[in-house]
């Protein structure tokens, strides 16, 4: 729902001025726009819009910025707090005009102040502008399911749910940061908070901003590490007693999330996430659940057979569209202007079909992202089991290696392993390889590391573990997040994640382990609550999935836009990577088959990632 954008600053922008930025999102919101400006003290003025798709109370009396009765507090709002209702039985004493969520915020801040969001469950980036105080609050959901960035300059501050607004905005300056792009190039995202421009960041997860004559304040409401501390010493000891818990926590976060005045309905893989979060809307719903599938004409790939069963089984109303790599190479083009910023994670393209499919009967969407992080479910978590069994005589391996001049030689599993010694990278498997290109590819200067170098923040001991939690602050809302926000607004269709809802997220720390996790069966208590409601036989089997054809669209039909990008002159112009190196590298990749440890096809990511790259560039700043 929504896109807000606005502003606290000395600098004069006009209304017309904040309307364009806003209207750089009309995507997210074709319903309705508003912007306005307001004075402030000491100088400042005061900029608020929105561009709105509406879910709830789809009249004019959502409109926003919406101010509270008393003219103190206005506020801008991007997503949907699904505790709204029960909120408002206990802000019985404000005078309620409208049956949105919005006004439920301005309410809750005029009783409880900023911390109000505490009592907020949903997915949300909030602007509030305060009067009284001459403060303007910028406020991130829990798990960062919505984005929100900040601009901040010469004691002025520019907000908005996307990029665009703020390349839009008089006086900016898009200044790129080199150092993030090693990281980008290795990693295919940017995480919280950085951004590629200089003086832009992100508001993290679970985090208040607040702006007040020119000074940046920031705190956590909801901290992912401290949360799970505290829920770890009320551990559910029963596993039928957590299965059941979970399951009734899991039919409630599913049942506010089909609460809307629009039609909703679910994205359908033939997973167990999105078979669970189906399975419970169907359970809850009296018509048949609108579920959405896409499929690949290649059989070895295709699954949209078992999601056509799930939804069979399940009573569903399920539309699927078989798609090839004509469909997917379409979109290519598209990436920028809906990632604003670079953004190389290739499933981008068939959630982006799968959105288009979706948006054309639904506004609304349910998703099964979040149980992959939360319940051990991704396959590098085993690969990580493994290799903190062999990380003893891994080490004994790497000194004996390095002592005998031998550690090259050894096969390249043992040399993983052995090479595994950063105490802060332990569950990331650095390629050094794959670093050492992306680093040489980007000219100068200090990088910050391609890897996340904050293992030893989680004191944890299960690298399993760990790792989740890792993912948790970065891939999941740097990737995954951004990558369905964007891929689902493309298509002004709002996506929902019931896994990802604070009670479901709280009580998976409680859980041990063993219950996510034991003897190679991952994501094991979802598992079982989905065969409650379907059977195994449609659910267990080889995970396949389709991968973007990155090696064969590289040295195939992008071939020359690839080797144009890597030209030696354009790139001493563009000032940011290597001319010679990167111009020598794209030569040897188009030239060679080598799958090994030269320039062959297990270097693709990388350079999509600076094809991707490329193409922004191109787009926003050339």
């Amino acid at each position: 729902m929504c896109g807000i954008c606005g502003f606290f600053s000395k600098n004069r922008i006009t209304e017309d001025e904040l309307t364009a930025m806003n209207n750089t999102m009309y995507h997210r919101g074709p319903d309705d726009a508003g912007a306005e400006i307001y004075s402030a003290e000491r100088g400042y003025t005061v900029g608020l819009a929105q561009r709105r798709l509406s879910i709830f109370d789809l009249s004019p009396l959502g409109h926003q910025p919406m101010h509270s009765p008393n003219g103190r507090i206005s506020v801008v709002y991007n997503g949907e707090i699904y505790n709204f209702k029960k909120l408002k039985e206990e802000l019985s004493d404000y005078p309620f005009v409208s049956a949105c969520d919005t006004e439920v915020i301005l309410a809750a801040y005029l009783k409880w102040g900023i911390d109000c969001i505490k009592k907020l469950n949903g997915m949300f980036a909030i602007g509030i502008f305060d009067r009284q105080q001459q403060k303007l609050y910028l406020v991130r959901d829990r798990m960062g399911k919505k984005p929100l960035y900040y601009w901040v300059k010469d004691g002025n501050l520019v907000f908005a749910s996307e990029l665009k607004p703020i390349l839009k905005c008089p006086g900016f300056s898009a200044g790129i940061r080199k150092e993030v792009i090693p990281r980008f190039l290795y990693q295919q995202y940017l995480c919280e908070p950085d951004t590629i421009f200089e003086d832009v960041k992100k508001v993290r997860p679970g985090e208040i901003l607040s702006f007040s004559e020119g000074a940046v304040k920031q705190w956590k409401y909801w901290d992912l590490k401290e949360v799970r501390k505290e829920k770890k010493k009320q551990p559910v000891e029963s596993y039928g007693q957590a299965k059941e818990e979970l399951k009734e926590i899991l039919r409630g976060a599913v049942s506010e999330r089909m609460l809307a005045d629009v039609q909703v309905g679910t994205f359908l893989s033939g997973g167990y996430d999105s078979t669970l979060v189906t399975a419970l809307a169907a359970s809850l719903s009296g018509e048949p659940v609108k579920t959405f599938s896409i499929g690949f004409h290649e059989k070895q790939y295709d699954e949209a057979g078992y999601a056509k069963e799930v939804a069979r089984h399940l009573g569903c109303d399920h539309t699927e569209m078989y798609i090839d790599e004509k469909d997917m190479f379409s979109l290519v083009e598209s990436i920028p202007a809906y990632y604003d910023e670079p953004f190389a994670d290739s499933s981008q393209i068939p959630s982006m079909l799968v959105s288009a499919l979706a948006g054309k009967k639904v506004t609304v969407a349910l998703s099964g992202d979040g149980g992959d992080e939360l319940f051990c479910g991704y396959n590098v978590y085993e690969r990580v089991r493994q290799a903190q069994l062999l990380d003893l005589p891994g080490g004994a391996a790497k000194a004996l290696g390095d002592m005998l001049h031998i550690t090259e030689k050894y096969p390249f599993k043992i040399r993983v392993i052995a090479g595994n010694r950063n105490k802060e990278a332990k569950t990331q498997f650095i390629a050094g390889n794959n670093i050492r290109l992306a680093e040489s590819l980007v000219a100068g200067g200090e990088n910050i590391p391609c890897y996340y170098p904050n293992e030893s923040a989680y004191h944890e001991k299960n690298w399993q573990e760990r790792r989740m939690l890792l993912d948790m602050e970065t891939y999941l809302p740097g990737d995954i997040l951004c990558k369905v926000d964007r891929a689902s607004m493309k298509y002004s269709l709002e996506a929902r994640c019931p896994l990802l809802d604070t009670a479901v997220v709280e009580y998976s720390f409680r859980l041990p382990h063993e219950f996510k996790y034991k003897k190679g069966n991952k994501k094991r208590i979802l598992k079982d609550i989905t065969y409650d409601f379907v059977p195994r036989e449609l659910l267990e089997r080889p995970k396949t999935g389709f991968g973007v054809p990155l090696d064969k669209w590289l040295r195939g039909p992008l071939k020359e836009q690839v080797l144009s990008y890597g030209d030696k002159t354009f790139l001493a112009k563009q000032g940011i990577f290597q001319p010679d190196f990167t111009a020598e590298f794209l030569e040897k990749y188009m030239k060679t088959g080598d799958k090994g440890a030269g320039s062959g096809e297990n270097y693709s990511r990388i350079l999509w990632a600076f094809f991707i790259f490329q193409k922004w560039y191109e787009s926003y700043i050339h």
